[in-house]
Formats: C-alpha cells, sequence, structure tokens
C-alpha cells in the first residue's frame, strides 16, 4: 500500500466545497504550503528581523523599505500571512493523515494471505522445488525458520477444488514500521506546527485584540506605561526580554511587537547581585553569568541562582535565560570643550540619561544623551605595511576597518597584528532642535599612533555607517588643553594678527627689513584662509553657500584660483611653511594669555604642531558645536535576561524526536511480504514454492532473499527446479 497524492473525496453535492476539500487534503497541497514556508525562512534568515526602520530605509531605501514593512518582512515569523501558512499546513496535513490512515491501520492487520499459487510466478523474486518430507514437517520447519528469524505469519489452510490443488500459504511479513513511519512524519509535522503557532505572537495578539491591549510606542519608566499596554499576568505564552541593573529588580518583561512593546507582568521579581563577565584576548566576551535573587510575588520566597548562557533558571514555568549584558546607568563626568570658541565646563550624568546644553554663540538648544560605556576596547593598533616603505594618511582613523583588514580569504598575505587595549570608550547623541540626532564615539584615553599620542573622537550620522576618527593631539598634561587653545586663538582676528607680527619678527632677517610687512600681509591671509575668515570657494563652484570653507581645503582653493599650475608645488611649500610658523607663534601666544610657559622648540613640539595643524583642518569636517571628553565614571553593569514561557515547546520536542522516528521508518526499514506454498508431491514428499515482494528493490533485498531461498529448500529434498 502507498500513500496517496489525491485528496480526500467529500461526499457532497456542492461541487466547489468538494474540490476545495479534495485540494485542501492533497499532498500536493502541502508540499507547496512546504515550499512557501521555506521560501519565507530564507527571506527571514537573510533580512534581519525586527530593526530599527531607518535601518531599512537606509538599507532598501525608501519606497522598498515602506513596502517590505507593510507586507511584514522584517518580523516574518509573527506576520499574519505566515501564522495563516502554517494553519493551512496544519489542516492540510491532518486532513492527510484523516486519509491515509484508516488505509494504513488496514494495511498493518492484513497478511495478505489469499495470494493465489500460481501469482507467486510472476514475482521477480521467486523459487520452487520438492522436499523429501511430509507438509506437516515441511510447514513446522518453515514457520520454525520464519519464526526465528523475526517474521510475523499467518497460515491460509485450503482444501483441493477443480483446477486448484490443496495445501498451505503461508503469509509472512517484515518491516511494517515503514508505514507508520508515514503517520509519525506527518503528525510531528501538525505538532511543530500547532507548537509553534502557540508559542509565537498568536496568543498575544489574541489576547490584545479581545482583552483591548494595544503597543506601547512611547518611551520612558515602565512605571509610568498605562494599563491598557499590559498584558494580563495568566498569558499562556510569552517571549520577551527582562533589563536589570546591578543592586535593583525588576518583574516587568518587555515583549517587542511590529508596531511597539506590550509589558508583561511576572510572578517573581528578579533582583541582579553581581554580574560577572571575563574576555579573551581579542576583547570579546569569553563568560558572562549573572548572580541573581529570584523573588516569589506570592509567597514571598527567595532564592538565589546563578544564570549562565545555556544555563537557565526556571520558576513558574517560565525559563529565565541569559540573553546579553548592558550597561545600568552608569555615572559618567565629562569635560565639554566648545568648538566655536568659550570657555571649557563641566557636564554629569548617567547612560540612558539626557541633559540639555545651549550652544555658545547662537545660544541654541542642543539635546545631550548618554547612550553608552565600553570599557575595555581591544584594537588592532598595527600600522598597516609597517615595514614595507608605505605611505600612512595620518588623517585616515578607522579602527574597525584595521580589524576587519585580517577577516578575509585564508588566501591573503599575512599582516601584522597588535591587539591592544586602548581604554574605554563612551558614545552619546547631540539632537538640535529639530530632532536631528548625530551618534560620537571618543575614547576616554589617548592613543599612539604611528608615533604620536592623539585623542579619538568619532562622529557618524546613521547607525549602519562606521564611525569616522578625528585624532586630536595630546599636549605635554596629557590632554587637549593645547589643541583648544590654538583651536580658539585662530578664530580670533587680533589673536591671528598678532601672531602674524610675531612670526615676522622670528622669520625676517635683520639685513631684510623691507620683506616684513610683504611676509606679514602673507602670513595673516593664510591664517584667515585657513581658518575660514575669507572666502575662497574652489574653482568651478556655483553661489556661495554655507560658511566659506576651511582648513587645507581653503589653501587648496586658494592655490588653484591664484597660482598658475607649474608653480603651485613651489607656493604650497613656502604657504605650508607661513602656516606652520604662525600656528606656532598662535599657540605660544594662547599659552602665554592663560599664564603659562611657553613650550620648548623641539621634535615632540614639531610633532604637535603637525597633527595640530591635520586636525584643525579636518575640524570642519566635524559637525558638532562641542567635543566632549571623559574625566571619570563610576560602572553599572546591567544584565539583559529572556523570559520565556512556552508550552508549545513540549509539543515540538515530541514532534521532533516523531519526525525523527518517521523519517527514520520511512528510509531505513524496507517492508517485505514473503509467501511460501506447501502442497503434497505424493509418497510422502511435499512441493515448496515461494516469492517475495519489498518496497525497495536494492542489492539488500536480493541477498536477504537467496540466503530465505537456500534455507527454505534446505530440508530433505529430490529435486529443486531453479526459478
Amino acid at each position: 500500500m502507498s500513500a496517496s497524492t489525491t485528496g480526500l473525496t467529500l461526499n457532497s453535492r456542492s461541487r466547489p466545497l468538494r474540490e476545495a476539500v479534495e485540494v485542501l487534503s492533497s499532498m500536493r497541497f502541502a508540499i507547496a504550503l512546504l515550499t512557501v514556508i521555506c521560501i519565507a525562512s530564507v527571506i527571514g534568515t537573510v533580512v534581519t528581523q525586527r530593526e530599527p526602520s531607518a535601518n531599512y530605509v537606509n538599507q532598501f531605501g525608501p519606497f522598498w523599505a515602506a513596502l517590505f514593512e507593510r507586507i511584514g518582512l522584517y518580523n516574518v515569523y509573527s506576520a499574519w500571512w505566515f501564522l495563516l501558512i502554517l494553519a493551512f499546513l496544519v489542516i492540510s496535513t491532518s486532513l492527510c493523515i484523516a486519509r491515509n490512515a484508516p488505509k494504513i491501520l488496514v494495511d498493518l492487520r492484513s497478511f495478505k494471505e489469499q495470494v493465489r499459487a500460481n501469482a507467486l510466478k510472476a514475482f521477480p523474486h521467486r523459487g520452487e522445488g520438492e522436499l523429501a518430507e511430509t507438509r506437516e514437517a515441511a510447514l513446522q520447519r518453515v514457520t520454525g525458520l520464519l519464526g526465528g528469524r523475526g517474521w510475523r505469519y499467518k497460515l491460509d489452510l485450503r482444501e483441493a477444488r477443480p483446477g486448484q490443488p490443496g495445501g498451505v500459504m503461508v503469509a509472512a511479513r517484515q518491516g511494517a514500521v515503514n508505514k507508520l513511519g508515514y503517520l509519525a512524519a506527518h503528525g510531528a509535522i501538525v505538532l511543530i506546527c500547532i507548537g509553534g503557532l502557540f508559542d509565537g505572537d498568536l496568543i498575544v495578539q489574541a489576547q490584545m485584540a479581545l482583552g483591548g491591549k494595544q503597543a506601547y510606542r512611547g518611551d520612558g519608566a515602565l512605571s509610568t506605561v498605562p494599563p491598557e499596554h499590559v498584558l494580563s499576568p495568566s498569558n499562556p505564552t510569552y517571549r520577551g526580554s527582562l533589563f536589570v541593573g546591578e543592586g535593583q529588580r525588576s518583574g516587568v518583561a518587555v515583549l517587542n511587537l511590529a508596531d511597539g512593546i506590550v509589558l508583561q507582568p511576572l510572578p517573581f521579581e528578579i533582583e541582579l547581585k553581581k554580574f560577572v563577565v571575563d574576555y579573551y584576548e581579542t576583547g570579546m566576551p569569553k563568560l558572562f553569568s549573572s548572580q541573581v535573587l529570584i523573588r516569589d510575588r506570592e509567597t514571598g520566597e527567595v532564592r538565589e541562582e546563578t544564570i549562565r548562557v545555556n544555563h537557565p533558571a526556571e520558576s513558574h514555568g517560565i525559563a529565565i535565560y541569559q540573553s546579553s549584558f548592558e550597561d545600568g546607568g552608569s555615572r559618567l563626568k565629562f569635560k565639554a570643550w566648545p568648538l566655536k570658541g568659550g570657555p571649557a565646563f563641566e557636564v554629569e550624568g548617567a547612560v540612558g540619561g539626557r541633559t540639555q546644553l545651549s550652544e555658545s554663540g547662537s545660544g541654541e538648544k542642543l539635546g545631550l544623551e548618554f547612550t553608552g560605556l565600553r570599557t575595555i576596547n581591544v584594537e588592532n593598533v598595527a600600522r598597516p605595511g609597517a615595514g614595507e616603505g608605505t605611505a600612512v594618511d595620518v588623517r585616515k582613523v578607522d579602527l574597525v576597518d584595521s580589524v576587519q583588514r585580517h577577516l578575509g580569504s585564508g588566501a591573503q598575505a599575512p599582516t601584522e597584528r597588535t591587539l591592544r587595549n586602548i581604554g574605554p570608550s563612551f558614545s552619546y547623541k547631540l539632537r538640535d532642535a529639530a530632532g536631528q540626532a548625530r551618534e560620537f564615539n571618543n575614547y576616554m584615553l589617548p592613543v599612539e599612533l604611528d608615533g604620536q599620542r592623539v585623542f579619538l573622537a568619532g562622529m557618524r550620522d546613521n547607525p549602519n555607517e562606521s564611525f569616522r576618527y578625528l585624532r586630536i593631539p595630546v599636549d605635554a598634561e596629557g590632554s587637549v588643553g593645547d589643541w583648544m587653545r590654538l583651536q580658539n586663538a585662530l578664530r580670533d582676528p587680533a589673536r591671528r594678527q598678532a601672531a602674524a607680527a610675531r612670526y615676522v619678527e622670528r622669520a625676517t632677517p635683520d639685513e631684510r627689513p623691507e620683506m616684513r610687512e610683504a611676509l606679514r600681509a602673507s602670513a595673516l591671509r593664510t591664517l584667515g584662509i585657513f581658518a575660514g575668515a575669507e572666502r575662497i570657494d574652489p574653482p568651478g563652484s556655483t553661489a556661495p553657500a554655507g560658511p566659506p570653507p576651511a582648513g587645507l581645503m581653503a589653501i587648496s582653493a586658494f592655490l588653484e584660483r591664484n597660482v598658475p599650475e607649474t608653480e603651485r608645488e613651489r607656493t604650497s611649500e613656502v604657504l605650508l611653511r607661513i602656516l606652520n610658523g604662525s600656528l606656532l607663534e598662535l599657540l605660544q601666544q594662547a599659552r602665554e594669555a592663560d599664564g603659562l610657559k611657553p613650550l620648548a622648540l623641539d621634535e615632540t613640539l614639531q610633532g604637535f604642531m603637525s597633527q595640530s595643524l591635520i586636525a584643525l583642518s579636518d575640524v570642519a569636517f566635524f559637525p558638532a558645536p562641542l567635543l566632549l571628553t571623559l574625566q571619570n565614571f563610576e560602572q553599572v553593569q546591567a544584565s539583559v535576561f529572556q523570559v520565556t514561557r512556552a508550552p508549545g515547546k513540549t509539543l515540538v520536542y515530541l514532534g521532533c524526536a516523531l519526525l525523527i522516528l518517521g523519517v527514520f521508518a520511512m528510509l531505513y526499514i524496507r517492508e517485505r511480504r514473503l509467501w511460501v506454498w506447501l502442497e503434497d508431491a505424493g509418497e510422502g514428499r511435499t512441493r515448496l514454492a515461494t516469492a517475495l515482494s519489498s518496497t525497495r528493490q536494492t542489492l539488500d533485498t536480493d541477498r536477504e532473499f537467496e540466503q530465505l531461498r537456500t534455507a527454505l529448500l534446505a530440508g530433505p529434498r529430490t529435486e529443486e527446479r531453479p526459478a
């Protein structure tokens, strides 16, 4: 008996109903549903699920991002159409089982002992011969042989009739479990789909629809969320996240939905006593665990647990997994350096908090949001191509790129790898009055790159970009104080004039006093162009818009507009020499104004000034009104737990076990049927005929039948006739 691919035939006068039931219960329809589910699962794997909407807009564009969101590709496994396909698959597979199960059960009880003796000659595997023993003795020997080899058999004693000799038909079978494999595999699909539907968002969505609940899109403390966004504590199934900081406790999980969040009260509270994390030498977390107290709300019972990755705790049928870890509100102390002039000031805050600042000059209000603290940053600080004479662009800093340089083909030539912990980093956002925000990531300690100690200040416009870092040289006190003095002095016209005069005084020979005025004018204009005080637009630019260009790009634009191409290289060297000298005098002047000693003219100062020149040029592309440097912090860790109530997992586990057994039974167990016909041949002899059928014809089947035929005809015999 083989499973039919056609559907269930309904005894109804309605033709559309009969056809609908036939299609729904057919194997071809179930296979089509499985194919669609596989395609949807591929989409759910390729497209990152439940990301912020801005990420999808940046990746796919506004039109496709909106279209994909409408059809649910960002939350495939909870999309209505995916759940509907699962439901139809359950119905279709159940109907397939209902259609074929009675036939299979009937076939399991049938030995087909009514096969005619002459029909055995039509089988591919057949044999016959005469035995020198009575029929009773042959029957006893044959049944003993089959029983000893695990064959189940049934006897059919037939009386002699006209045209039909009398005898005994022994019908045996083996491997009947093969038929049960079909039922087990299809039943497994039903159980897994029901378990998936039960443990998915379907129950939560149904509770929200029937209970008048809505998704919450706001922010703030969980205690301030209105009741219409809070699910019932008796919710039978859910999967949510629980955020708990060190020394804090929480008993409300957050369930992320496609259009917001809902809150799920738990029958217990979790208090985080201590969070422990260990790192690999690469800076990746090696092991993290949470020492917690689980406090029962009803009884007040408290028990201590240690939750580690893949070692969850359980309470009230709810599994508590260690999902990840975050900052729990570390307290931070900053020094803010205005980049458009003004004195530095101190700012304090905590990760996850926010404050408001006023931009110096314009008075515009800025929102400052503290988003993260990372105390360990292991980066590859090896110089690319070191020892090979390759040039390094000292304006380019991309630590992520330097790490990813080692992630590629195994055929790539090995490069130098120098991993070092470069200390804590912190991230924050500056949000303008229009609500537009930029994200910043700065390092607390100086980093030595290309022989120069610098502070790294990173910026990006959206989360899909890598941070672009500004290198700010470190002064003798290990801070950015001297560079900020130089940057503020460069914006002051009076200080630029004084610095140009001092530079001329030092650079002009006593015997050439006539050069002083021309050199002073050149130094003053070079400082003005570099500071952006004089608009020099690049050749070919249209009407001026925005602030005038500054830095080295403005110097380059000036050369392109005013110097012939053949003279530009020599002129640029002269201008850079004048600029370096004028900036040095500007720095010395700024230090004197603050009551500090002038810097000694040595190689250290030369390196500082070279890096300062590049940083002053690049700060024009650093769209922030101020720079934050971290002075001190008090770290507070937090654990992110996943709390799961999944009663459907039992069905899924049972379905997986049945699926394994069913597939194994269908693929590796062969159903075989054997018939042995015994009839009297006279004079105490017996004629034996045998045949074998199998669901799959293999070499094992041929070998097995040869062994059986040899054993059956191995008794006393006078003649054997091959098939």
